[in-house]
């Protein structure tokens, strides 16, 4: 069974960065796609990066074009964020398609 572990949350400021990090093991953990999830309290989690897959290349979801964090919305980017990893390919966005999840890690934003 595959298991995971975020870390490098905390506190940032506006303008700041934060590295995050995913630890996995696992027999078949390096077969697997690897995404990252963000999710803020009363909203939905939502997809923000990932790679894996056939292509083996990254792939970014809306709030990202690229790079992290695009958004300037201080309440979205104060979530948990979760690493997360799927057995299917072709580059999965959707929760119901990542079958391991980490405990998450906090990043909180602040002016």
């Amino acid at each position: 069974q595959v298991q995971l572990v975020e870390s490098g949350g905390g506190l940032v400021q506006a303008g700041g960065s934060l590295r995050l990090s995913c630890v996995g093991s696992g027999r078949t953990f390096s077969r697997n796609t690897i995404g990252w999830f963000r999710q803020a309290p009363g909203k939905e989690r939502e997809f923000v990066a990932g790679s894996g897959g056939i292509a083996g290349n990254t792939y970014y979801g809306d709030p990202v074009k690229g790079r992290f964090t695009i958004s300037r919305d201080n309440a979205k980017n104060t979530a948990v964020y979760y690493c997360a990893a799927a057995n299917v390919v072709g580059a999965p966005r959707d929760v119901y398609e990542y079958d391991y999840w980490g405990q998450g890690t906090q990043v909180t934003v602040s002016s």
